[in-house]
């Protein structure tokens, strides 16, 4: 539980769910009058609101309190603190989903004495109130912005306190070390063999190994999180709309022998063994005949450098030109896979004709039209962005810079321990970089974590969550 934290205790409301129309829109109310709030509109004849039943759901009608109409039928939730997601009293209306109705409901409950909840206020309060900790309440956007299967799986996996309970595992093994040192600090005459330095030191190692593999699955857990950008580019005519449409396993780009169809660039997101993939299909770069062509062909130019991988597609069935030269050469310096496309034609081009700026690239034959090779083209972008793949069934993968950063402060400070272990420091001084790295993992769970990060990070969060 984060210490020190205070916050004022009045209670909020917001509607939980997305503005427009559908079946349920949900308002939520969180705090000590939270089941005051609702009594001047709420009426249900199995509904008690001097001893209403935590955890059940009632059956009533909103009335407005000025002119007597009824405007909905709803289910009201009520959940007594400290047995709720914020840990206060939360009291939920199930109501139709609409723009009126639920603004109306909402302006009820606001008059009633309610005031609007900030970005991501429930989980903050959730997270003061020691429900959750901080990389639980990190996860929550992570769940809800998940992208693909893994990406959900990985981030309910963090909201369930996966990373909380290894960060808690080394935690206890630096304390005992800590109360070691204290120990030996206090008590310098005395014989301490039941403390052993070397296992303290061993524990120390344990923690610090803990942590540098937990740092070395940031870059594929980004991935998972974040996805990548893919840019297909390659002269017109080369079959770059119909890889794309190859990939994304529909037609979504147009198709024509007519070279230069595409002029903007076409957006498309799939998911590639669980890694979410922006796709950009972009204009066919060459002297561009019009102004409108031309600004496509610019906007290819400026998002091959911003892509996480390129993807230069070559025809085949014709013999490299010089735009083809050119084009290898503008991604020479670019993390590029290299496609020969139309390998159900006639092959003239042939890998050996490929130029030196080529050789260190990966390269896959395909045919875009008939969909021969896609399956290894997935595997091959796979590996290109995934150096050391870790089992995310049973792993820890962390996805967060923050907590990245967090974590390698810890280290370092561990790794100055263990220096000081080895040179016989003072225990006064090794126990000051122990501190210091204990107060580093607890930014990372929010045990000492300051109230600008805490904002910061809680503004990510949308209204009503």
């Amino acid at each position: 539980m984060p210490e020190n934290r205070i916050y004022a205790q009045d209670t909020i409301a917001a509607i939980a769910t997305p503005v427009g129309r559908g079946g349920i829109g949900i308002i939520k109310i969180s705090g000590p009058d939270a089941i005051k709030i609702i009594q001047p509109f709420f009426r249900s004849g199995s509904f008690d609101p001097i001893r209403p039943n935590t955890h059940r759901i009632y059956y009533g009608k909103v009335i407005d309190p000025v002119d007597g109409c009824e405007l909905d039928e709803v289910l009201v939730s009520y959940m007594q603190g400290p047995t709720s997601y914020t840990g206060e009293d939360v009291v939920e209306i199930n109501c139709h989903s609409g723009l009126v109705v639920l603004q109306q409901l909402l302006n009820l409950v606001i008059n009633s004495g309610a005031r609007p909840a900030e970005p991501g206020e429930f989980t903050k309060r959730a997270f003061l109130n020691g429900r959750i900790d901080l990389t639980q309440a990190e996860a929550v956007v992570d769940v809800i912005e998940a992208q693909t299967d893994t990406g959900l799986k990985l981030a309910a996996r963090q909201m369930k306190g996966a990373l909380t309970k290894k960060a808690a595992e080394v935690q206890q093994k630096l304390l005992e070390v800590t109360a070691f040192l204290e120990a030996s600090i206090d008590f310098p005459e005395d014989d301490l063999d039941d403390l052993n330095p070397h296992t303290m030191v061993q524990k120390v190692q344990h923690a610090a190994e803990t942590i540098k593999n937990l740092i070395a699955t940031f870059d594929e857990g980004r991935l998972y999180r974040a996805g990548i950008q893919v840019v297909i580019v390659g002269k017109p005519n080369v079959g770059k709309s119909s890889l794309l449409n190859a990939l994304v396993g529909d037609t979504r780009a147009i198709v024509t022998a007519i070279p230069g169809t595409t002029r903007d660039v076409i957006h498309e997101t799939i998911s590639i063994q669980g890694i979410p993939v922006k796709l950009l299909d972009t204009a066919g770069l060459h002297q561009g005949n019009d102004e409108i062509e031309k600004i496509g062909i610019d906007i290819t130019l400026s998002k091959i450098p911003e892509a996480d991988l390129v993807l230069l597609v070559l025809d085949g069935s014709s013999n490299l030109d010089e735009r083809d030269w050119s084009i290898i050469e503008t991604v020479r310096d670019t993390s590029a896979i290299i496609i020969v496309n139309k390998s159900d034609l006639p092959q003239v081009l042939s890998v050996q004709k490929l130029p030196n700026e080529a050789y260190h690239k990966n390269i896959v034959k395909v045919s875009a039209l008939y969909h021969h090779g896609i399956d290894e083209l997935k595997k091959t972008i796979t590996h290109t962005i995934i150096h050391e793949k870790h089992d995310i069934t049973s792993n820890i993968l962390i996805s967060n810079a923050r907590h990245k950063n967090a974590l390698e402060k810890t280290l370092a400070s561990l790794q100055i321990v263990l220096k000081g272990f080895q040179e016989q420091l003072a225990a006064e001084l090794v126990a000051v970089d122990l501190q210091a790295a204990l107060s580093y993992l607890g930014e990372l769970t929010g045990e000492t974590t300051t109230d600008d990060i805490l904002d910061m990070i809680f503004s990510r969060f949308c209204i009503g969550k």
